[in-house]
């Protein structure tokens, strides 16, 4: 059975960093692209950046406009995990924070929260 599980969510202040971690349980990530999306209060949930799988010395990755620069997502592939570091934290990045890999699974979120 194909499991993602997020976790590293919580309450840091405006300009703290946090570090998200996805690990995969009943696949590997091998060969698949992995997402990081999010989903604020009220809104849609909207994409936040992918790892694109291209081999076991990485892959390319990309970034929405609103995150690009201060988060970076990584592999690391002996603990089938990939991460989303999270630096300069904005009160407009709390959201709940999904993992999304295999074509269409989803974990059940962490929540990361950002006080002012």
């Amino acid at each position: 059975q194909v499991q993602l599980v997020e976790s590293g969510g919580g309450l840091v202040q405006a300009g703290g960093s946090l570090r998200l971690s996805c690990a995969a349980s009943g696949r590997t990530f091998s060969s698949y692209d992995v997402y990081w999306y999010r989903q604020a209060p009220g809104k849609e949930r909207e994409f936040v950046a992918v790892i694109r799988w291209s081999g076991w010395s990485g892959g390319s990755t990309y970034y929405a406009d609103s995150v690009k620069g201060r988060f970076n997502i990584s592999t690391n592939n002996a603990k089938n995990t990939v991460y989303l570091q999270m630096n300069s934290l904005k009160p407009e990045d709390t959201a709940i924070y999904y993992c999304n890999a295999f074509s269409n699974y989803w974990g059940q979120g962490t929540q990361v929260t950002v006080s002012s």
